[in-house]
């Protein structure tokens, strides 16, 4: 069915209010302007999950002249990358086939917060954090599988605020899962550096309404205040104005507001240098006889 069918056509990056957009709610194939629902084969290999209409993943990424599921690389997604439309946007606008099989995925002992920064498009973003409840806490985020092409325009608009690591869900604190039941050992992810933004208890703020965000903080300080009256006006303001974003981002600090991730980026490992791994390389159903 067409995103705009499903009401999931929307751009954040066009409309910042608007974010993160409309994200999936299960596994979907995005193939340029559609969205085809997925179904899991329990503990089978990603590749032999059925696409709607009957063929499996791999045979429907074959048949689109598309790299296969092995081939590509596994991407987790807290923001709007977890929406088709502002997928499909960032790929189409570079000439590149926005194809990309996309999935929930269950992590252990990481948090979806909001960064303390703004981002170029004027919205203050999702970002991850290590969950201080540990282990025992779990966040549903969403599995892109990008080629080689895809993940490089991708990693260009993530690219030097937030860096590409390698989350190990081999180790006790991230155990990553999807649907299937298949557990990943590991998968890449978007860190901040700069941290995520404390709420008024001092714990992580979590994600919401842009507009419920932005009007809560414009509430919180009247040094934001003079800068923006609404936030319309902020979003407006921000994303033409690279200096009004890093007088924010000083605001946010100087403030208190900031709970550093420093930590977070130092304890995985660099996913930004080769080698860029794989879903075969790091699925332990791809050498299983599960995989055919």
């Amino acid at each position: 069915m067409s995103l705009a069918a499903l009401g999931m056509a929307g751009v954040p990056a066009l409309d910042p209010l608007s974010y993160p957009g409309r994200t999936i709610g299960g596994p979907a194939l995005l193939s340029g302007s559609q969205l085809f629902a997925m179904t899991p084969v329990a503990r089978q290999y990603l590749g032999n999950w059925f696409v709607d209409g009957g063929a499996t993943l791999d045979d429907t990424l074959d048949q689109a002249g598309r790299p296969s599921t092995g081939k590509r690389h596994p991407v987790i997604a807290v923001g709007s990358n977890a929406a088709p439309g502002q997928l499909h946007h960032k790929l189409s606008r570079l000439g590149l086939p926005a194809v990309v099989p996309m999935t929930t995925l269950r992590v252990s002992g990481l948090g979806v917060g909001v960064s303390a920064h703004v981002a170029r498009n004027g919205y203050v973003a999702n970002s991850p954090f290590v969950d201080p409840a540990g282990p025992g806490s779990e966040a549903e985020v969403v599995l892109t599988l990008l080629d080689a092409d895809q993940l490089q325009a991708v990693d260009a608009t993530e690219l030097p605020r937030y860096r590409r690591v390698l989350l190990s869900g081999a180790d006790a604190d991230f155990p990553m899962t999807l649907p299937s039941g298949e557990r990943l050992d590991a998968a890449y992810l978007y860190a901040n550096a700069t941290g995520v933004l404390a709420d008024a208890a001092g714990k992580p703020r979590l994600p919401g309404a842009q507009t419920a965000l932005l009007a809560e903080l414009l509430q919180r300080s009247a040094r934001l205040r003079r800068l923006f009256d609404s936030p319309q006006d902020w979003v407006t303001k921000a994303r033409a104005d690279s200096g009004l974003r890093d007088a924010v981002k000083r605001i946010f600090h100087e403030s208190g507001w900031v709970l550093p991730q420093d930590a977070f980026i130092r304890d995985v490992h660099e996913g930004s240098a080769p080698p860029v791994f794989t879903y075969d390389e790091l699925s332990p159903l791809a050498s299983s006889s599960e995989r055919t």
